[in-house]
């Protein structure tokens, strides 16, 4: 999700709800503390050079039980956040803590915010020396061709 689609989407919310795919739920005494732009150069093991921008949210459980951000301040944050820091429009990365710190995609799905797993890879698949993967393939799937079988009496084998 990029920034402009939750600024799209937080007008019409009446509570900031973030939930993890497995379905449970940032408590919802949640602060965003942090709103920025972060940017990534780096180099794949191929050597390619590569950068990277994103916008970060980091989500933080505080002892306020009480607290609740409500969408209007969401929307505040990132307007402040767009003027002081020239935030530009990017994917949001969102930094929660759960057993550790974990960075995830941003979704929405039409209630609440979800978290979206990420994941590592290789960007050099063919400078690494990873072997390409097998196609699996189901017996039943293959041909049923029996003319090309030998049968008894054919004189094949």
């Amino acid at each position: 999700m990029k920034l402009s689609e939750i600024k799209t989407i937080l007008p019409a919310l009446e509570n900031v709800e973030f939930q993890l795919q497995d379905g449970t739920f940032v408590p919802e005494h949640f602060h965003v503390t942090e709103v920025g732009a972060v940017t990534k150069n780096f180099i794949d093991c191929g050597g390619t050079i590569s950068k990277e921008k994103t916008v970060s949210f980091q989500l933080w459980n505080a002892n306020d039980f009480e607290h609740r951000l409500k969408p209007a301040k969401l929307l505040n944050i990132i307007t402040l956040s767009e003027e002081k820091l020239g935030l530009e429009d990017g994917e949001i990365e969102v930094e929660y803590q759960n057993t550790t710190i974990g960075k995830y995609h941003l979704e929405f799905n039409g209630k609440n915010f979800v978290l979206i797993n990420t994941t590592t890879a290789c960007l050099a698949q063919d400078a690494c020396g990873v072997p390409a993967e097998k196609q699996k393939l189901n017996l039943s799937e293959l041909s049923s061709d029996t003319s090309s079988c030998c049968t008894p009496g054919s004189g094949c084998c």
